[in-house]
């Protein structure tokens, strides 16, 4: 049995049907016999949707506000996952970011974590439940809400992983994994099975926007697995590994 932090985009909860989705994936991989921590970002556009309606009011908002508003987004769509699998039969925590013990420093808007304590995660994944944790969003040492700022969600996906002692990362995206050129773009272009942080940190740094650069930087560092795969298929993906690391060795591939 392995534990797995499982981590699905805004294209993959963008409505009811597609968390329903998100929840039926969830839940196989409970009955596989693994411990499901899951991060989730806000639904489709809901955070670009609650900024203009920020600017609508303020053309210049407080900082402090603009993430009191931001992490709103990923507390809907947490919660209406949790609903989902508990509808599906299965059971479901959902936390925010200051529940499951994300502290950051005190910039707003671009946080950087500092620690992650997920002691009620830990709870909920001993009970036997799926812990569901709100992405993109921490609590600085004021107790204000805070946010990570671009690929925040994938950094807090692995920041969980890496403090849960988590088997690997699994970043659910739109796209079958990481490919030579962005496949909605260059049709020929081919999935690559494996690959090394310094090559995707490099595919990154050149403006790649499958994984965020903070996001493999944590990753690398901590050598924690990740796995890039499709939310819409059950199609293989992309694994980003440590030197070394045997691909056969990492649970829940296929």
């Amino acid at each position: 049995m392995a534990l797995i932090v499982q981590k699905y985009g805004g294209s993959s909860v963008a409505d009811t049907e597609s968390i329903k989705r998100v929840a039926r994936r969830i839940i196989d991989t409970k009955r596989k016999g693994h411990d499901v921590a899951v991060v989730v970002s806000a639904m489709g556009d809901t955070t670009d949707d609650l900024i203009d309606q920020a600017l609508d009011i303020d053309s210049n908002p407080p900082d402090r506000e603009m993430d009191m508003l931001m992490t709103a987004g990923e507390r809907i769509s947490m919660s209406l996952l949790a609903m989902a699998i508990h509808a599906a039969g299965a059971h479901a925590q959902s936390f925010t970011g200051r529940q499951a013990g994300f502290l950051t420093d005190a910039r707003y808007g671009a946080a950087h974590i500092r620690a992650v304590k997920p002691q009620r995660v830990k709870d909920a994944l001993a009970q036997g439940d799926v812990a569901i944790v709100a992405g993109f969003q921490g609590i600085n040492a004021l107790g204000d809400p805070t946010t990570l700022g671009r690929g925040g969600s994938d950094t807090s996906a692995v920041a969980l992983a890496v403090a849960l002692g988590a088997d690997i990362c699994e970043i659910y995206t739109d796209v079958d994994g990481i490919f030579t050129a962005d496949p909605r773009i260059v049709p020929a272009a081919k999935r690559i099975p494996n690959i090394s942080y310094e090559e995707i940190l490099e595919m990154s740094a050149c403006g790649s926007k499958v994984l965020a650069l903070r996001c493999v930087e944590y990753a690398e560092h901590f050598s924690m697995p990740l796995h890039v795969r499709s939310s819409f298929s059950h199609r293989p993906g992309t694994l980003v590994l440590p030197e070394g690391v045997d691909a056969g060795s990492i649970p829940n591939v296929q």
